[in-house]
């Protein structure tokens, strides 16, 4: 058994398919068949179930899948580190986060590594909380930057996680008009204003979501499925109203921000990675970055007092 049967064995996997997976790692179909074929007889097992034009795993396959991801990402530790210590390359960074935190935290963690440290190769992916996680037990993140909860944990047994801030959830409007002047508005007010709401697949549309269903309220939404800079054009041009994270607010001087109270809703975040790989040094360089910026957050650098705390 060796890396490239493994490498292929994956591929096969994810695309369920012998011919593209064989175009995707610049193989011959015929050879790619002849390692899966090799890596087969030395397991004495069978990994696929061949059907015309449909591929699926047996059950030693899905038994060998996780075991696969996880000694091809531990080979490509080795070779980073392996490479750094020789003087190769400078080092690698794989980082993960929700889109709402490549805004605000994230962006000032990368901009401070990148000016500490130039030379290190900076990878970023957007996705969700859950995504995230998976990405990161298969190997294909060093770090990643998630929304957790006590409900929500965004922990797998192969993962660690450190937690950074809790952060409040506030409601902006393009002004004074929506709030009438007050400085704070409960979950009922807020139902009741023409919301602009994020998709389905945002981990902060989510808590919104179960707070309105908890409550028995229907919200009124006048737009929905905008990603973070669209949302606060919009509330900044007046169409309605959004319940956002505190720290993505930064420098937008059109917009007004209250606190929601009755309930008070907030969001942890988490610093996870993988416990059972040893983190190259420009990962562990990173991590720490991370740290160091959360704790500029919590002492208040960008006038988030009261809204953004260390968390315990």
């Amino acid at each position: 058994m060796n890396l490239e049967q493994l490498r292929g064995f994956v591929e096969v996997a994810r695309v369920g398919h012998f011919t593209r997976a064989a175009e995707s790692l610049h193989l011959t179909q015929p050879s790619l068949s002849r390692q899966i074929a090799t890596l087969e007889h030395d397991l004495g097992s069978e990994l696929f179930h061949r059907a015309r034009g449909h591929i699926t795993l047996t059950a030693a396959g899905e038994t060998l899948l996780p075991l696969a991801r996880r000694m091809l990402a531990d080979a490509e530790t080795v070779r980073r580190e392996m490479a750094e210590l020789a003087g190769l390359q400078r080092g690698r960074v794989r980082l993960g986060a929700t889109p709402t935190l490549c805004v605000s935290i994230v962006a000032d963690a990368v901009a401070a590594f990148h000016a500490a440290h130039p030379g290190i190769e900076l990878h970023l992916t957007e996705r969700g909380s859950r995504g995230l996680i998976d990405e990161l037990s298969s190997g294909a993140l060093d770090l990643a930057v998630v929304i957790t909860s006590d409900a929500h944990p965004a922990t797998a047994p192969s993962l660690t996680r450190s937690r950074l801030l809790t952060e409040e959830l506030v409601v902006v409007g393009g002004g004074d008009a929506p709030f009438g002047g007050r400085t704070s508005v409960t979950l009922e007010d807020l139902a009741g204003m023409p919301q602009i709401v994020f998709p389905s697949s945002y981990d902060l549309r989510g808590t919104l979501d179960e707070a309105f269903r908890a409550a028995g309220l229907m919200p009124t939404v006048v737009l929905e499925g905008a990603e973070m800079d669209a949302v606060l054009r919009f509330v900044e041009l007046g169409m309605g109203v959004a319940l956002v994270p505190a720290m993505v607010l930064g420098d937008r001087r059109g917009l007004r921000s209250v606190r929601l109270t009755e309930p008070r809703l907030s969001r942890t975040i988490s610093l996870a990675r993988r416990q059972d790989v040893q983190p190259t040094r420009a990962a562990a360089a990173m991590h720490r970055m991370i740290l160091r910026t959360a704790d500029a957050l919590a002492a208040g650098d960008r006038g988030l007092g009261g809204l953004v705390s260390r968390a315990g």
